[in-house]
Parts: structure tokens; C-alpha cells; sequence
């Protein structure tokens, strides 16, 4: 009863209960730190084009290019807890006849916290484009294995932001759809408890998304307006970072 396995099982098991106990207290304290998000987009440029969007497509088919800019603010996302915050931007417009709406996601981004591990496909933001005086070799490293921001984590302020990815119906016709908007969205991923989705009420301390939709706006139609293919170009996975092969160090492509 005494013997040295017992006491091993009854130190694990009272190791885990207070693990436990300590994980579920994170997990709910959570719950009682204030949220206030707010954001405002604006769409700039909207073009329909026929052909093949991705270049597996087996046929051509009309798809769409959104251009936007986006001002958020969503610091108060980021508690204790929060691991990552999986942001989306969605345009949504009616389906045909009784369909239901459809939902097509154009552009996303991981925002790591500062206590997170640093991933290559953790979002880093554009610079300003603001001149910046000139670092040290040792301080260029630094910076290429951990990239900084110019906003805080979770403020974002991008102008004629391109899509990461290119709208497709499964009618395969876009042109001429009214009634669409961009809507923001979120996935709230914490260390410890569950996922938390965008909240458009008020719940507790927790206020409802100021903002986060477009006007409405309509696709237009084919040959509206006249069409450039670098106008076209897609924002890359990962913000443009890749790893070098074989190596540790990140690589950003030239802007």
C-alpha cells in the first residue's frame, strides 16, 4: 500500500488535479478581461474577369479581384491567454434564385501574441513607408528572425491591401451580383479553453464589433472597366516570408 509505485501514482494524481485546476482558472479568467473591437474597411477597386483564376482550374470561369483598406483595432483581443488571433476578411453576397448566401473569404492573417513563439507564417505588417535610419548588421538578424511591427499587436492600417485570394462561384457567373459586402471576422485561439468566434452582441465586458462591414457594393460587369494583369496579382502565403533551404533564417521578397 506503501510502496514506492503508489506514492509515485498519488504524486502524479495530485500533480494533475492542480494542473488541471490551474488550467481551468486561465481558461475562465479569460471571460472577465474587457473587450472593445472596433474596425472600418473602405473597398477600392473591384474588377470581374473570365478566365482561369488558379492555374489547376480546368476551365475558365468569371472570378473576382477586391482591392480594400482596413483600420482595426483589436488589442483588446489580446489577454494572457490569447495564443493567436486567426483574422479573415469575407465577402458575402446573395446566392441565385432560393439559395442561401455565400461566403468567400479574400484575405486572412495569423496575429501572434508577443509571448507566442515566432512562425514563419505569423502576419507581419507593411511598413509605412517611411524611411527608417540604418541598423546595425547584428540588429538586421535580429529583425529577420523576429520581424517588428509599426502598430501594436492586433491595429491594423492597410491601404489598396490585395486579396490573398480570388473570388469563384460555383455557377461560375459573378458579374452584375448586387448586394455585397465585406465583413470581418475572427478566431480567438487561446493557450488554455475554448475558441472564440467574432462577437457582434455584447456579452459581459465583452462589446459587440463596431464597424467591420464595407457599404454594398455590386460585381461589375465583364469589360466595364479596362483590365491590367499585374492589377490582378495576389498577395502571397506568409506575408512573402519563405525559408531558405536547408537554412533557419527567413527570407522577406523585395518589395
Amino acid at each position: 500500500m506503501h510502496s514506492a509505485l503508489v506514492r509515485l501514482q498519488n504524486a502524479f494524481g495530485f500533480f494533475t488535479t492542480v494542473a488541471f485546476t490551474v488550467a481551468a482558472v486561465i481558461a475562465l479568467s479569460s471571460f472577465v478581461s474587457p473587450q472593445s473591437p472596433n474596425a472600418a474597411m473602405q473597398v477600392r477597386n473591384v474588377q470581374v474577369v473570365k478566365g482561369r483564376p488558379h492555374y489547376y482550374s480546368y476551365k475558365k470561369e468569371e472570378y473576382a479581384h477586391i482591392k480594400f483598406d482596413l483600420d482595426a483595432d483589436l488589442t483588446s483581443l489580446f489577454n494572457w491567454n490569447t495564443k493567436q488571433v486567426f483574422l479573415y476578411l469575407k465577402a458575402v453576397y446573395p446566392g441565385t434564385r432560393s439559395e442561401p448566401s455565400s461566403e468567400a473569404i479574400i484575405w486572412d492573417a495569423i496575429l501572434a501574441s508577443s509571448s507566442a513563439p515566432w512562425h514563419q507564417n505569423h502576419y507581419i505588417h507593411p511598413t509605412t513607408g517611411k524611411k527608417l535610419p540604418k541598423k546595425s548588421k547584428k540588429a538586421q538578424l535580429a529583425e529577420k528572425s523576429n520581424p517588428a511591427s509599426p502598430y501594436p499587436i492586433g491595429e491594423l492600417h492597410l491601404q489598396s491591401q490585395r486579396p490573398k485570394y480570388q473570388i469563384t462561384d460555383i455557377t461560375g457567373k459573378l458579374q452584375n451580383r448586387e448586394n455585397v459586402t465585406l465583413e470581418l471576422g475572427w478566431n480567438v485561439q487561446p493557450w488554455v479553453g475554448a475558441l472564440t468566434w467574432t462577437n457582434w452582441q455584447t456579452l459581459g465586458v465583452w462589446k459587440g464589433l463596431e464597424g467591420g462591414r464595407s457599404d454594398v457594393f455590386q460585381f461589375p460587369e465583364i469589360g466595364a472597366k479596362k483590365v491590367d494583369m499585374k492589377d490582378l496579382k495576389t498577395e502571397k502565403g506568409a506575408e512573402g516570408y519563405r525559408l531558405e533551404v536547408g537554412g533557419e533564417q527567413p527570407r522577406r521578397k523585395s518589395q
